[in-house]
């Protein structure tokens, strides 16, 4: 159990931080919005006063040919561009100097990321040392960090799940420690985002389930903290109701624009909770898989949690059972509690229909301590979950998402 002293000193720095909030710029993206949107991009990025620009993308995207459209767009607005796709799956320090080395050397003016998550959180740490040379990556880790604003900075999501797009925050791997860190400040939200559902048409089933799994945690999580505002309520609820509409019917059908439309703005939505209200031990335990095993974010998050929310118990009851409500899942007359458990166990459902695995039979027990050790680093006293854990909790929550 987490000492009264400990338990203070967290409630107390999360109070401390949602006051600082107050003074952050919470400005929507401007947004470019439908099929076919991301074609307008350049004209935008020309009116801005930028010819020159760094892509960021991966080469998995290169070869889908995905980007055609943004470059025919580009050569005719007669902005140069330069490429840079080695983004991995969990982006590293090496991927973020290597996109920082290109942008100096072909004099870039501003970057554009093309991608998920893994490319929008390349970028976002690129151009932060674009514009604070002399702080290093891991010098950048935690919170509020970034001392110059980046360079003009698009972004366009090919995956509707991480909300990148409009987040402060940046995931980086070292895959010298294996350790994945955040880099969390408001100089790295974009000013400007496209969400064009024909991006995300050839996502693969298993690519569409999980990064719409991460879009929910991202709601659920900043839903049942403890620093939402009025906005990040009402964008979790909006978020979650598209959700539990959409995502089943994208991951069936994946050509239907108006369902993948959706749940791009699910994510949006999605993004703009959380940057505000945080998340949760969900995605303290996935960054560490992801650092140790490379368990890629979206599948860890799908896998990991209703773990998590019945370790809360009814300390996120009344905020899930109202979730419940919204998705349209509850019937006239059920307890609080049991609109709570339906909504996890409706989670369960939605991962079992999309084929995503139960357990991560993977974890070692000789890696347990370090996950432990690094979720809860993360954490405590940073995020404001309902129900703070201690090493024994983590624990046994780690042991559950292992399945024996």
């Amino acid at each position: 159990m987490v000492s009264k002293a400990k338990l203070a000193y967290y409630r107390a720095y999360q109070k401390a931080f949602m006051v600082a909030e107050c003074f952050f710029d919470w400005s929507e993206p401007y947004i470019l919005k439908g099929a076919g949107a991301v074609k307008e991009l350049p004209a935008l990025v020309k009116s801005k006063g930028i010819n020159n620009v760094l892509v960021v993308t991966d080469k998995g995207l290169m070869g889908l040919n995905l980007l055609a459209g943004l470059f025919e767009a580009l050569d005719a607005q007669e902005i140069k561009y330069t490429v840079y796709d080695g983004v991995q799956p969990n982006p590293t320090i090496d991927n973020i100097e290597e996109a920082r080395r290109l942008y100096l050397k072909n004099n870039c003016e501003g970057i554009i990321a093309f991608g998920g998550g893994s490319p929008m959180d390349c970028a976002k740490a690129a151009g932060a040392r674009v514009s604070n040379p002399n702080k290093q990556v891991v010098d950048m880790r935690g919170q509020l960090k970034i001392r110059k604003k980046l360079p003009p900075f698009f972004a366009v999501p090919t995956t509707a799940g991480t909300g990148s797009e409009t987040t402060l925050a940046a995931v980086v791997s070292n895959p010298k420690t294996h350790e994945k860190n955040a880099i969390n400040d408001p100089k790295l939200r974009p000013k400007y985002a496209v969400l064009d559902p024909e991006l995300t048409v050839g996502l693969p089933p298993h690519i569409t389930s999980t990064t719409g799994m991460d879009a929910l945690t991202h709601a659920v999580e900043a839903y049942i903290g403890l620093s939402n505002v009025k906005s990040t309520e009402k964008f979790a609820e909006d978020a979650t109701k598209l959700i539990f509409e959409n995502l089943e019917k994208v991951y069936q059908n994946g050509k239907d624009i108006e369902g993948r439309q959706n749940m791009l703005v699910a994510s949006y939505y999605a993004g703009m909770a959380f940057t505000r209200a945080y998340v949760g031990y969900v995605h303290a335990i996935a960054h560490n898989l992801g650092g140790l095993y490379g368990t890629p974010h979206g599948l860890a998050n799908a896998v990991i949690l209703p773990y998590v929310l019945e370790y809360f118990g009814e300390t996120a009851y009344v905020r899930l059972a109202k979730l419940a409500d919204i998705a349209g899942i509850t019937t006239a007359g059920m307890s609080t509690e049991d609109k709570a458990k339906l909504f996890i166990a409706k989670v369960k459902e939605m991962n079992k229909n999309m084929n995503i695995p139960e357990h991560f039979d993977f974890i070692k027990d000789e890696d347990i301590p370090t996950l432990v050790e690094r979720a809860l680093k993360e954490g405590n006293p940073l995020y404001p979950v309902p129900k703070v854990m201690d090493e024994a909790d983590c624990k046994a929550v780690i042991l559950k998402i292992r399945g024996f």
